[in-house]
């Protein structure tokens, strides 16, 4: 079966291991991660913004998912999707990364589409997606041949059942397993067509204090249902349906602190009137 292919390799990141290997050396040294987020995380949430904007502090988390153990799949939950859209998976076959291909978990792909109702994606039809491809050179870089599941999940408290199981299935399968939730925060301005604060300096404080700042505080409680709703309510998260249920898992594979790894937006990167943030987080 052919790879499902790098789409968005040569634009939102390089398409080259050397060019990829030379960004991820340069985002390990921009982010200052403490050892003590590097201790027994067992996942976390990402940014999926080109890697110019994000890259770095999506790239630390992962960083912060490995251990000295082997990891056998990373659970990946993304895809930009409204509460009443379809989960989407890809249960077979493998995804394209710039240092080579990663294969799909087949066995709990398949046990979890058994249970739940997917729209089955493969190397061939598949909906164009940022938020998990983003993620896939970071994986395959740090943890080499690890299998991974991809998901789409909507902002429901359904989905949350979904990550629930996915890591049941996967601890009674006896695979060592790491999670990841893939959302930005708010997205503000004329771009984006929100624009409560209007613009200048005090919009962009706004969304950094307080609008992110919600968010933030809420994914740190690893409150599932809280993310979603405050997301709903505030507009600061553009995938809570994937950062709630990555929660979910997480939890339910025995997580039950969360910490903030780092915080910016692309202002600090490009000023403009439109612009979001991004955090990531770690769940041990």
């Amino acid at each position: 079966m052919n790879a499902r292919k790098a789409i968005l390799a040569g634009s939102w990141y390089p398409d080259s291991a050397e060019e990829c290997e030379i960004e991820i050396k340069r985002f390990l040294e921009e982010i200052k991660v403490k050892d003590s987020l590097k201790e027994n995380a067992i996942g976390g949430i990402v940014p999926h913004a080109g890697w110019y904007f994000s890259g770095s502090i999506a790239c630390n988390v992962i960083n912060c998912l490995k251990d000295k153990k082997h990891t056998d799949v990373i659970i990946i939950f993304g895809m930009h999707l409204h509460p009443e859209s379809s989960n989407y998976i890809m249960k077979e076959g493998a995804w394209e990364t710039p240092f080579g291909e990663i294969q799909i978990e087949k066995d709990l792909a398949e046990e979890l589409a058994g249970k739940f109702t997917f729209n089955i994606e493969t190397s061939d039809s598949f909906m164009r997606d940022n938020t998990i491809e983003l993620q896939l050179p970071f994986i395959k870089y740090f943890f080499g041949d690890v299998k991974i599941v991809p998901i789409g999940v909507p902002p429901s408290n359904d989905s949350f059942e979904i990550g629930k199981a996915a890591a049941k299935i996967a601890s009674k399968l006896g695979l060592r397993t790491k999670v990841i939730g893939s959302t930005d925060l708010t997205h503000y301005g004329i771009n984006y067509g929100f624009i409560p604060k209007g613009t200048g300096p005090e919009s962009v404080d706004w969304v950094r204090n307080e609008n992110d700042r919600r968010m933030i505080d809420v994914m740190l409680t690893m409150d599932s249902s809280a993310v979603i709703r405050e997301a709903i309510s505030h507009q600061n998260a553009c995938c809570s349906g994937a950062a709630a249920t990555a929660i979910a898992a997480a939890k339910k594979l025995g997580a039950g602190q969360a910490e903030l790894v780092a915080y910016n937006t692309s202002y600090d990167k490009n000023p403009d009137d439109s612009f979001v943030g991004y955090a990531g987080l770690i769940f041990r």
